[in-house]
């Protein structure tokens, strides 16, 4: 039985769930998409579910890799990625160590400067 504060939790947490979400259109190739639509039918799941799996382990993946991990310090030490993009690829804590080492970096820049 739904209580009406059962259900306006319940509201609530749809209502959180949907607006965390953002709406992303792209094109793929057919054969690409046929291929996500078998797997899903396979694993009883839909197209989205699949692609989210697939992106998510992607980006799990390719955030362990070193030399992709340099990269995308280099894009926040020269200021194309925030520090919240950079917490978002990398975690809070590997965030944390590249913000202190970008701030090392500057003041032994300026520090440099001030020696000339």
């Amino acid at each position: 039985m739904y209580t009406r504060e059962g259900l306006n939790t319940l509201a609530h947490v749809v209502h959180t769930m949907s607006s965390d979400k953002k709406r992303v259109q792209f094109r793929a190739p057919h054969r690409l998409i046929d291929r996500t639509d078998a797997l899903a039918a396979v694993l009883g799941e839909d197209r989205t579910d699949v692609l989210l799996t697939a992106l998510r382990d992607y980006l799990q993946e390719a955030t362990h890799d070193d030399s992709l991990k340099q990269e995308i310090a280099a894009a926040y030490y020269d200021d194309e990625i925030s520090y919240d993009q950079l917490k978002s690829l990398l975690g809070a804590e590997e965030a944390a160590d590249f913000r202190v080492l970008k701030q090392q970096l500057a003041e032994d820049y300026v520090d440099g400067l001030a020696e000339l």
